[in-house]
């Protein structure tokens, strides 16, 4: 890789952790858009995406954690069979075309859940504490478990996935699903990542370059997402950023 290729990441991964730091996300997703587009190495995509999750998802883990926007109950059900299944779906073997398929199916769903995320979820006024429910432990382990699944092989923390059903199924507040979602994100991330080194694959080495940019982007971003800010427009672009990424994955590398 060399040096314009190298800045012209860097300048990606900033601007991604940004967009995602700003509205309450670790990146994950955008991290594996950008890495496609520029046609990374399939063997380097999964360790790089979750290396980046966990430094962004520690910012933003530390950021709702000190607010109080959390909760204990649902966050260890989930986390309790997600951790295991996201260590095996980091350790288990994926051919780089089979590797395609998954994550560029898996950027086309995150654009749209991303996009109704955005446009169709209440504001918090209209949720209030009383007006949720309790998860079953039954539903939380089984959701954490095929999350973690999900996560450990394509080399995400599952947020996208996670933070929608929280907020549908009515379990939590959206402040607190937030928390609960940054904190899983870090962990399932450690794991995934955990499982991965296990099966002795290698991780980018040019990696410190892309935390730099990511550290930088992820404190940028929670303070842009903390002040007026049209975040309408910001999940647009990343809706187009995603599903751009995903379809090039499946329909023009997935198929050659």
């Amino acid at each position: 890789m060399n040096t314009d290729h190298i800045i012209l990441v860097i300048f990606l991964f900033l601007i991604i952790s940004i967009l995602y730091s700003s509205v309450g996300q670790a990146g994950a997703s955008g991290y594996l858009a950008v890495m496609a587009l520029l046609s990374f190495a399939p063997e380097s995509i999964k360790p790089t995406s979750l290396i980046l999750n966990i430094v962004v998802a520690t910012i933003a883990s530390i950021k709702y954690l000190r607010a109080d926007y959390f909760d204990r109950r649902i966050f260890i059900v989930l986390i309790v069979t997600s951790l295991p299944m996201a260590f095996l779906g980091g350790y288990l073997p994926i051919t780089p075309k089979f590797f395609k398929l998954l994550v560029g199916l898996f950027l086309i769903v995150a654009s749209f859940l991303l996009l109704a995320k955005e446009y169709f979820n209440k504001p918090e006024a209209s949720k209030p504490e009383s007006a949720t429910k309790q998860m079953t432990v039954t539903f939380g382990l089984i959701t954490g478990s095929i999350i973690g699944l999900i996560s450990g092989l394509i080399g995400v923390g599952g947020g996208i996935f996670l933070s929608p059903i929280l907020i549908m199924g009515k379990w939590t507040t959206v402040k607190k699903a937030s928390g609960i979602t940054a904190l899983f994100i870090l962990f399932n991330s450690v794991a995934g990542l955990s499982g991965h080194l296990a099966a002795l694959n290698k991780i980018d080495h040019n990696i410190i370059y892309w935390v730099s940019a990511v550290v930088i982007g992820g404190l940028t971003g929670s303070y842009l997402g903390t002040i007026k800010f049209n975040n309408k427009v910001l999940v647009t672009c990343l809706f187009l950023i995603l599903l751009t990424a995903g379809l090039k994955f499946v329909f023009i590398d997935f198929v050659k």
